[in-house]
Formats: structure tokens, sequence, C-alpha cells
């Protein structure tokens, strides 16, 4: 409460008196205990008294001014973003909690942590068999225990890829990160972005690539921006391994892999039990998801493409340059 007032009053030398003061006319009467909410959080066993939503979300987000303006704020946290993958996808979605980017959300994945899964996502080892989509779900109600979250821990299928996107146009989406692996889900989750105008944001987490693909603006734009050619949900749906590597190479575009992703698809399965990815990569994917989409939400002129955020190779280009400067 005494942040609120500092918040509310940034020009004004509050000591404690007039702290004190300030937060008992803002209770009016009422006891402080009674003031705001109560939350609990079943799974940590911990009881929160929180202000009420919007005095609670003035503060939490008042150190986003004017980065973020007040009324930008209200116009982000009255979008609706669907997250698809909660490996790579929960430092998207925590990501976009953190930032105010999304009042409500839709988080899917069918799969439970592993310890392996700690090399990268956020989480501790009292977590692991923890459903993704509960874990995500779990995190972001402890930074803003307002939002509006529904989860589907069985991930997107044929028979919930409706209910993701909502049945109905006031229930739909307003952007969507898709961050898993399973080809038919890739593919089903941009026929029904495109079909819908919804924009559609992924991040691989190798050379930083990330894609925009604004079905909003262009409804007739091929998926993945034509690397599938006409390819459809359907046809991806029966693929076997081989079939599964092609066609997410062809999505990525194998010739700019990093040296190290390019060493590594000849020993998956064989001396590599799955894709290698970093923590740094994948925390870099939230940061480039969460920057564009709160752009594309607030309206901002964010064209459809392909983007890479290569940090060894604008670091190591940055040296160079400071080695010529110095040099002459």
């Amino acid at each position: 409460m005494e942040e609120l007032l500092r918040c509310r009053r940034p020009g004004e030398p509050l000591d404690a008196a007039r702290l004190t003061a300030g937060v008992d006319e803002m209770c009016a009467g009422v006891p402080r205990r009674n003031y705001g909410a109560w939350v609990w959080y079943p799974w940590s066993g911990r009881l929160a008294h929180v202000l009420p939503a919007e005095e609670f979300r003035l503060v939490r987000t008042d150190r986003n001014r004017d980065k973020i303006t007040r009324q930008e704020q209200r116009t982000l946290l009255r979008s609706r973003i669907g997250v698809i993958g909660l490996s790579v996808g929960n430092s998207a979605a925590l990501t976009c909690a953190m930032e105010g980017v999304g009042g409500s959300f839709r988080l899917a994945d069918f799969d439970r942590l592993g310890l392996s899964n700690l090399n990268r996502l956020r989480a501790g080892i009292h977590d692991l068999g923890v459903d993704k989509a509960v874990l995500c779900a779990r995190q972001m109600y402890e930074i803003d225990p307002y939002l509006d979250i529904e989860i589907f821990p069985a991930g997107v299928t044929e028979e919930t890829i409706e209910d993701f996107f909502g049945g109905t146009p006031d229930l739909g989406l307003d952007l969507l990160i898709e961050e898993c692996d399973t080809p038919w889900v890739k593919v089903a989750a941009r026929e029904y972005a495109r079909d819908r105008r919804i924009p559609v944001l992924m991040d691989t987490n190798d050379r930083g690539l990330l894609d925009v693909e604004r079905f909003d603006q262009d409804p007739d734009r091929p998926l993945f921006h034509g690397r599938i050619g006409t390819t459809t949900a359907r046809d991806v749906r029966g693929l076997d391994a081989a079939g599964a590597l092609d066609l997410m190479l062809r999505i990525v575009d194998e010739s700019r892999l990093s040296p190290a992703m390019t060493d590594a698809l000849g020993r998956i399965g064989r001396t590599l039990s799955s894709w290698p990815q970093l923590a740094s990569g994948v925390t870099l994917g939230g940061a480039l998801v969460t920057d564009t989409a709160r752009r594309i939400l607030l309206g901002a002129p964010v064209p459809s493409g392909r983007h890479y955020v290569d940090l060894e190779a604008l670091i190591a280009a940055g040296q160079a340059a400071v080695a010529v400067g110095a040099a002459s």
C-alpha cells in the first residue's frame, strides 16, 4: 500500500507520517486485513495478501513506465495469448507475464517436467513430474494472481484445438506463440491461426531465430514463409521419424543452422538423445518473443519475416570493430 502511494505521488516527499496517513485514507475505515484480496497457493501452502487487481497491476508494472505507458499496459492486459509447447514456451510465457503482455492465456503441453528439462526451464527438482502446462500456470499466478489462465495438459490435439483457439470470436486468441516440435501441431496451429487471422510467433533458440507470421494482416500468406510449400496438417500426420526431421529442417532452413546444431543432426538418436538446447538461447528467445508480441498487440508496424539475433556473430563483429577502431 505504501508502494501504491509512492507510485501515485512520485513527486511528493512521503515521510513515515504521510505514508501512514495515506494508507489510512486509502482504507477508508476498512481494516487493513480486509483491503484487497487474499490469494491461496495450494501447491506451496502459501497465503498472500495483495492489493486489489487494478492497484496491484499499477504497482507491479510501474517500473515499465514509460517504455510502456499506462494506457498501453491496459491494452496489453486485455489481450489473450496462446502458448503451445512449454519447455521453450515457458520462457516466453513467463516473460510476457512479468512484462504485463497479456492478461489472459491458454497454455498447452502434453508432457511432464523431466530432469533433463532443467538445463533450460526455470523450475526446481521438487517440480519433477508436474505437467508442464500446470507448472507454467503456477509460475505465472505467482507473478500475477489476477491472470486468467486456461491449461491444456493433453496438449493441442484434434479434439482440443477448437477449444484452444476459442469457439467464438469473443473468446479467440489475439496472438499465438508456437514452440512445440510435433509436426501436426505446428502445421495445424498455423492453419487455424491463418483461418482466424491470428499472428504467430516462433523462436527456435538456435542463432536467435525468430519467425513472425502476420496472418492477421495477410490471411493468404503461406505457412512458414512458404518453406513447406502446400503441405497441410493432414499430410504430416503419419510422418515417420525421418520424415518429421526432414520437415523440421525445411521449416528452420538447415543451411542456416549453427555449426553445433548442424553437427548434432546426424548424431540425434545415436550419441545424442535429442536436440541440443541451452538456457541462454531459450531465455533470449523469451525476450525476443515478448518484445515482438508487445509491439504487435499495440499496433506497431511489425511485418512478417524471419529474423536472427545471433549473439555469437554480433559480439564477435563488435569486438572486431573495437579492435579496428583502436588500431586506427
